[in-house]
């Protein structure tokens, strides 16, 4: 199968040119974080936002945190730095309670005001304005692209590429052999992507782990290959899991695929990893798997958009 060419690089977005393009469309662009206990890196990144591409260049009309449980100041200090902060629990709860990162993603959309959204993790340690423009960029010069997903170095420990542990063992393998379409995508998993709001509310949203992968195949299986590009942001520094952490990350991306392939042994709701514990006292552990079926199908959010019934 023959890759098609990576076309950008985040450092091909001028700030300016692309204000001057958003100014043109008249489009609004949020960048949203959902964050549970970031308070260490939640602030620097709201505060970069909104000096760089806020205040001195007007491409960026707001910064949403969903604060996600959190049980440090992630939230004050979001709120300080001037992001609008909603706990998750406030969002649409005639929708039932949720759990996971995709769950709180999925409720950004709600509160979030723009027609371009873009998604940043909030534990990134090297954070920079151009995580934001580079995956912008796409969206706001090339009007046949509806979904951008970043791709970066990941340093672990002494290894320049040793990061995307679950990437290269679960994701890439089942990709490779469920979904060959998606074989050009450097990082599946990267937790920075951008998306035209009537792209992202119309795909279901996984709730825990699994909402990167999920979202990808059903954007391409809805809108086509056509629809996307990838963005090449650099290095991306952040908190690496230890190895313990990973199996129910695995588990969850495991679920989705599968989900998505047509399995129908997967189950509807939470799926349980069987592994050890010390003293190799056999354990069970819950992992989140439930999601959100499509915004634009949920009244309250079409109430808040003000659209029909």
């Amino acid at each position: 199968m023959q890759l098609l060419p990576v076309p950008w690089r985040h450092d091909a977005f001028d700030p300016e040119h692309l204000a001057a393009a958003k100014a043109r469309t008249g489009s609004r662009v949020s960048v949203c974080l959902p964050a549970r206990d970031e308070e260490a890196t939640v602030g620097h990144i709201v505060a970069t936002v909104r000096r760089t591409l806020m205040e001195a260049v007007p491409l960026v009309d707001e910064v949403v945190v969903i604060d996600d449980g959190s049980t440090d100041s992630t939230a004050e200090v979001a709120t300080w730095e001037g992001a609008r902060v909603f706990a998750e629990a406030d969002v649409l709860p005639e929708a039932g309670p949720g759990s996971g990162k995709g769950n709180a993603m999925w409720k950004s959309l709600h509160v979030s005001r723009g027609e371009v959204i873009c998604w940043v993790d909030a534990d990134i340690r090297n954070f920079g304005p151009h995580f934001v423009t580079g995956l912008l960029g796409p969206l706001l010069t090339a009007p046949e692209v509806g979904f951008v997903k970043g791709f970066y170095e990941r340093p672990l420990h002494a290894e320049p590429h040793g990061g995307g542990r679950v990437t290269e063992l679960v994701a890439r393998p089942l990709i490779s052999v469920l979904f060959p379409q998606l074989v050009r995508f450097v990082q599946p998993l990267a937790g920075e992507y951008a998306g035209r709001r009537d792209v992202l509310e119309s795909v279901p949203f996984v709730e825990g782990w699994g909402v990167e992968l999920g979202m990808l195949i059903d954007v391409v299986e809805r809108f086509g290959l056509g629809a996307t590009a990838q963005v090449d942001l650099g290095v991306r520094e952040h908190r690496n899991r230890p190895l313990e952490d990973l199996g129910p990350q695995a588990t969850a991306i495991l679920v989705t695929a599968l989900r998505r392939a047509g399995f129908d042994r997967v189950p509807a709701e939470h799926a349980e990893l069987r592994r050890f514990a010390e003293g190799y006292e056999p354990e069970a552990m819950t992992i989140e798997v439930r999601e959100r079926p499509p915004a634009a199908t949920i009244a309250g959010y079409r109430a808040g958009r003000g659209l029909s019934a």
